[in-house]
């Protein structure tokens, strides 16, 4: 089984026919990043769209079961997340309409101060909000996991202890591995999995060691030894493949409409655009890649499978649907 924790390609009958190469079984898409609640119910207007246009590639996923759908009839399935609660607005009422849509994951930030928490460029990281809290605990309720990739490290913490349910980081690394301003330190990645959470490694190549240059082995050597820390059954793949997309929904991505001036993020001013993927991953048709350089630096085979799928599979049935199910 092999699951992605999330990417934002530019989509495509393409890349969809990548993942059926590849073996992708189930993957989460981000639909939202800085869409208020209207344009957010366009882009799963557009999903609707592919779903009819593809129909023996991909499907609608929203519990763990229609992975298992996926998997005996040849197809993907597509769960989806924001990385940004802008689409529920000021709104608390909103969280239970977007999971009503089919929303699974929400951040609670992206990179600025959002309403609910911090994000990791902020200069100080004030926590969660007192409109955080009640949203946690209606996301709690509802079966909206979340999701703190790109908040900062008081708000994830507290969030991981403030949550009813586990948490997920779904897209970054170990911060004493690459020390990217958006990878995670050991306090973190504690305080999410101690509570249960799930942690997802990334493959943007900003987030990695040598970037661009990463090795598949120095990859995997991080994966065992943060499961030789952590726990295997904490972790997963969530490449944040950003395949096809133009450099200019990198502006998209890190400014949104707060600002007039470009962010450029972890980028460069001169290089604000998508760096190149290393050479062992490049699109979905590679995540055998990763599977045989886990078992190169010495993972078993269940320790394998779980990391390529079978604890997302683990962490999606406990927590997409109601609180009492």
């Amino acid at each position: 089984m092999r699951i992605d924790g999330l990417q934002y390609a530019n989509w495509s009958e393409k890349i969809f026919r990548q993942l059926r190469e590849g073996g992708v079984d189930a993957i989460h898409v981000t639909i939202s990043y800085h869409e208020n609640f209207r344009e957010t119910v366009l882009n799963f207007e557009q999903w609707n769209r592919w779903f009819e246009r593809f129909p023996t590639l991909i499907m609608k996923g929203t519990t763990a079961s229609d992975i298992d759908v996926a998997r005996s009839t040849n197809r993907t399935a597509v769960f989806f997340g924001f990385q940004n609660p802008s689409p529920i607005e000021d709104d608390i009422g909103l969280v239970e309409i977007v999971h009503t849509l089919g929303a699974r994951f929400m951040q609670l930030t992206y990179n600025n101060q959002s309403l609910l928490a911090t994000g990791c460029y902020e200069a100080h990281d004030n926590g969660v909000t007192r409109m955080g809290k009640q949203v946690i605990k209606e996301m709690n309720r509802v079966g909206l996991v979340v999701d703190m990739s790109h908040s900062a490290d008081r708000s994830t913490i507290e969030a991981a202890d403030i949550s009813e349910r586990p948490i997920a980081i779904t897209h970054a690394n170990p911060h004493e591995w690459s020390p990217a301003l958006r990878n995670k330190r050991e306090d973190v990645i504690r305080a999410v999995t101690q509570n249960g959470g799930m942690l997802g490694f990334s493959l943007y190549p900003h987030h990695l060691k040598d970037k661009t240059e990463c090795t598949l082995e120095s990859f995997c050597q991080m994966i065992a030894d943060t499961a030789a820390k952590y726990g295997v059954e904490h972790l997963g793949i969530g490449t944040d493949l950003c395949q096809d997309q133009p450099d200019s929904i990198v502006e998209w991505m890190r400014v949104g409409r707060w600002s007039k001036e470009i962010d450029y993020g972890e980028g460069s001013a001169s290089n604000p655009g998508f760096p190149p993927m290393p050479q062992w991953f490049k699109d979905n048709r590679d995540f055998g890649n990763i599977e045989s350089g886990l078992a190169a630096v010495g993972m078993s085979a269940d320790e394998v499978t779980a990391i390529m799928g079978g604890n997302w599979y683990r962490f999606f049935s406990e927590n997409f649907g109601p609180l009492d199910s």
